[in-house]
């Protein structure tokens, strides 16, 4: 498995005589792509059609609770089974400058893919397609630049998917008081800008 790993690695990094403009865009898309999550999760719980923003309310705290327990999976895993990454190993080229820490399962990886997988559970297919694509997108800027291995991003749509399936869990058994507390808590926060009719009530 480890050779697979190093093989696509090598089959998908970039190296000095890589185009620059196709380098700076890998550079995008590793830092700058993941804040597509924080402005969905806002926009679709402040704004939305009267009679949606109940489901889209619901969706968002659902994949709040995979994004939490993916995360905290991750970072578990990280302890647990640490890897290296491939310019700490020496392997490849590194484009991006990034800390040396243990590398499986991405961070990166984690959110973007249980964002994704989160819209093929509780949204529709083509919102799940093109935020798989973005999932993709940064997946593979991370190892074009030369911060993760393949499996570390494998690893990352894993742990989403289990984060999923333990936020739909968790709904089943307390999904009603949740999101009761998180609209009160809401409407209690956002009073003032509900009141103007600036975000939705």
């Amino acid at each position: 498995m480890e050779q697979l790993n190093h093989l696509i690695f090598l089959w998908i990094n970039a190296t000095p005589d890589s185009p620059k403009a196709l380098i700076q865009l890998a550079t995008f898309l590793a830092n700058d792509l993941i804040m597509i999550v924080p402005l969905l999760i806002i926009g679709l719980w402040l704004w939305g059609h009267q009679e949606r923003i109940d489901k889209q309310r619901e969706m968002i705290s659902k994949t709040a609770i995979a994004l939490l327990f993916a995360m905290t999976t991750a970072k578990t895993f990280s302890m647990l089974f640490p890897h290296a990454r491939p310019f700490v190993e020496g392997f490849g080229y590194n484009f991006l400058h990034h800390s040396p820490d243990d590398s499986f399962p991405s961070d990166h990886g984690t959110v973007s893919f249980t964002f994704a997988l989160a819209f093929l559970f509780w949204h529709r297919i083509w919102s799940c397609a093109l935020l798989m694509v973005t999932a993709l997108s940064i997946a593979w800027s991370r190892v074009y630049l030369g911060v993760h291995w393949p499996l570390d991003m494998l690893g990352g749509f894993l742990v989403g998917m289990l984060g999923c399936l333990f936020a739909q869990l968790v709904w089943n058994l307390f999904g009603e008081p949740i999101n009761a507390l998180m609209c009160k808590v809401y409407r209690f926060g956002f009073a003032f800008p509900i009141k103007k009719g600036w975000v939705q009530h």
